[in-house]
């Protein structure tokens, strides 16, 4: 087996840390089957070297900005070099929420209630804006819209705090989502080509599950099998994978949703290139299956365009 392979990591974005963790894992995963795989570091390294040093794959292990919303892809693409995940389109519609939320809304998918603004609106705009957010209720989640692991995200609970809270995720974003927060029970659920992998539960001690329940704290807990009944279970894999679908993704992802007391779905958001960490969500799905983290990592670079 003499394949190189380009594991692509690192990066400029916000979630540069975790990017190199997935991406280290997945180089010694593949080194262990057998591949001549390398770490590129694309925030020091010219892409174009990449056809030229001869390698036949890259595995995109990059997050956010710059590894997820179609630019790396599209080089890839220039170059004629195969790589992991979703194409150009999928990826850079799905890092857009609100965008995404369109497409979800248009084949009537359960979407939470949101407002979407932007940077240097119209003082008419904003103020037409907020009377909107005070109509979805309080609380509420100020998002980055084109961001992930729930960067520049805050829970708020009053108008007072509104602001500063859109002024923290205009910091990583000049477009930001207002969302309804809605109480429940949080999930994800994996997609490995046609496959649709068991669902987790989240638990957190948390507001929701945010950068800290993600990747500082001790005390979130993931449960697979999730708890779910058949039926909960069958509604949301039949969810997800028309949610995955409508986007035009392919290879693997992870789609997160939360029950609500009625208990009723409603979508949350996607990852078209899930953390591939000793936390992460994927390969506990995977292994609930049968399927080892090296079986994973193999069947997410044969899937690759």
């Amino acid at each position: 087996m003499n394949k190189k392979i380009a594991v692509l990591l690192g990066g400029t974005s916000s979630e540069r840390r975790i990017s190199i963790k997935s991406g280290r894992a997945i180089l010694e995963s593949l080194l262990k089957s057998g591949f001549q795989a390398y770490p590129i570091d694309i925030s020091d390294y010219s892409m174009i070297k990449l056809a030229k040093e001869g390698f036949d794959k890259a595995y995109i292990a990059l997050h956010g900005k710059g590894g997820e919303d179609g630019s790396i892809q599209g080089v890839l693409e220039y170059l004629k070099i195969p790589y992991t995940g979703s194409g150009i389109m999928s990826s850079s519609v799905s890092i857009d929420k609100f965008r995404t939320k369109l497409l979800w809304k248009s084949v009537h998918l359960p979407i939470v209630p949101d407002v979407y603004i932007k940077n240097n609106m119209k003082e008419s705009s904003y103020s037409l804006a907020m009377e909107k957010v005070s109509q979805l209720g309080f609380p509420v989640l100020v998002k980055p819209n084109n961001q992930g692991s729930s960067i520049g995200i805050t829970f708020v609970s009053n108008i007072k705090n509104i602001h500063d809270a859109i002024d923290i995720a205009f910091k990583y974003d000049n477009h930001v989502l207002i969302e309804k927060f809605v109480k429940g029970q949080e999930y994800t659920i994996s997609i490995l080509g046609e496959q649709v992998l068991p669902s987790i539960h989240i638990v957190t001690k948390n507001n929701f599950y945010d950068y800290n329940a993600k990747y500082k704290s001790l005390s979130t807990e993931y449960f697979c099998p999730s708890g779910l009944n058949i039926i909960e279970e069958n509604k949301l894999k039949e969810i997800a994978i028309s949610a995955w679908k409508i986007l035009g993704c392919s290879g693997c992802g992870r789609i997160d949703v939360i029950l609500d007391q009625k208990k009723k779905f409603w979508l949350l958001e996607v990852n078209t290139i899930p953390g591939m960490t000793n936390r992460s969500l994927v390969p506990i799905a995977a292994k609930e299956v049968g399927i080892s983290f090296d079986e994973l990592v193999l069947l997410i670079l044969k899937m690759s365009n």
